[in-house]
């Protein structure tokens, strides 16, 4: 096995698509600390600069005192703990649904809701730049799967159109995301509905990327687009803009019945520490403070401002994800390193990530960036594209 592995490995490494993990050796923020250098950080989803907030430890320091780090089993045995059922409160009047249910991680979420909505005898159909975890869900369901091009209409109308013909009686399952995690482009949410309603299908939307940032008290895009009641899913997590980890479902009260019996990553996982639950909830409440209005509102002028100072480096921002993309993995690496170099912690994305050909630095954006730091990256970024390693 040691000499497959390795032969492997080595195959990697000359498609410059071999990984390695880099140890930080401080919290996340703006800057963080890596092989002792103070490097400005433009590749976290902490996107409100929640992950070290005061309430946010405070809630976690509360809930450490009182209910100790494990939950001790799964949710179905004796693991499901005051803090579990607060989150899941605060969900519900946050996103303005009849009930929520949390998961370990987000991929835990997509995969345990996807494989328990539907099986062999349905139909699932994804846009092609899901998530990995939305993939292997639909993968691991079973159902017969179908793919449109990313955000094409008509492709999805044909296979709406194909599955009704074809599997008159099969549930079908359209999954998206609401803002997509690599190219930080928001899908054509009105449509996908309308669509999904007229051929009588599901919709689950991965609002990742945008829950925080979107919507009433940064609920979502769903909010923003006016679709509340009209998604079936909608799956989020707490480790991005709401600083902590874990994933969530939410919708109906059945939804959640059904995947409390049927959803194996939820019924055969330890619950989450209940420090991370309360940390969970804790964020859910602060998203409807005046002063995560006030951060969201940073975070819109501060892409702004980066997108204005680089001179068409980045195409219109639709969120705080902002990719440069490269014409091969070599090229994506060369780049990431002269930023290091300049003082950027900006990692290089590869395939299987991202499609080859499409090898990018996936900048994003904090509200709590400064001023002097946007700009310094501005600089930086043109320095990359002139010195020949951005493609056009």
């Amino acid at each position: 096995m040691e000499a497959d592995l390795l032969s492997r490995l080595e195959a990697l490494e000359k498609e410059s698509l071999r990984r390695t993990l880099r140890l930080v050796t401080s919290a996340q923020g703006p800057e963080i600390e890596w092989a002792e250098r103070r490097l400005l950080n433009f590749s976290s989803n902490d996107y409100l600069g929640l992950a070290t907030e005061r309430c946010l430890l405070d809630a976690a320091r509360r809930a450490l005192d009182q209910y100790g780090v494990g939950a001790g089993a799964s949710r179905l045995v004796c693991g499901t703990l005051a803090p579990h059922a607060d989150l899941e409160s605060a969900l519900v009047a946050w996103k303005r649904v009849e009930a929520a249910l949390v998961f370990s991680s987000g991929y835990a979420a997509a995969v345990g809701g996807i494989s328990a909505l539907v099986g062999a005898d349905d139909v699932v159909i994804l846009d092609k730049l899901s998530h990995a975890s939305l993939i292997d869900g639909a993968r691991l369901s079973g159902a017969k799967l179908r793919v449109f091009p990313h955000n094409n209409l008509e492709r999805l109308e044909s296979h709406l159109k194909w599955a009704r013909a074809h599997y008159p009686k099969a549930r079908v399952l359209v999954v998206t995301e609401s803002v997509f995690s690599m190219d930080g482009d928001r899908s054509s949410l009105r449509e996908i509905v309308d669509l999904k309603e007229r051929y009588d299908a599901w919709l689950m939307v991965d609002e990742a990327h945008a829950v925080g940032l979107f919507g009433r008290k940064g609920c979502g895009l769903v909010d923003a687009e006016g679709l509340q009641g009209r998604v079936e899913i909608q799956m989020g997590t707490l480790s991005k803009a709401l600083g902590g980890s874990g994933g969530y479902l939410c919708g109906s009260r059945a939804l959640v019945d059904w995947l409390v019996n049927k959803a194996r990553s939820f019924v055969y996982s330890t619950a989450p520490s209940p420090v991370v639950a309360a940390v969970g909830a804790a964020a859910v409440r602060w998203m409807e403070t005046e002063e995560a209005s006030e951060r969201r509102a940073r975070l819109r002028s501060n892409v702004e401002r980066l997108v204005k100072n680089t001179a068409g480096v980045f195409t219109e921002a639709q969120s705080a994800i902002l990719p440069i993309k490269f014409g091969g993995a070599e090229r994506a690496l060369r780049a990431s390193a002269a930023l290091l170099e300049a003082g950027f912690w900006v990692p290089a994305i590869r395939y299987p990530t991202v499609a080859k050909g499409t090898e990018r630095l996936r900048v994003t954006v904090s509200a709590v960036h400064s001023e002097v730091a946007l700009d310094a990256l501005g600089q930086a970024v043109l320095g990359v594209r002139e010195g020949g390693s951005e493609a056009n």
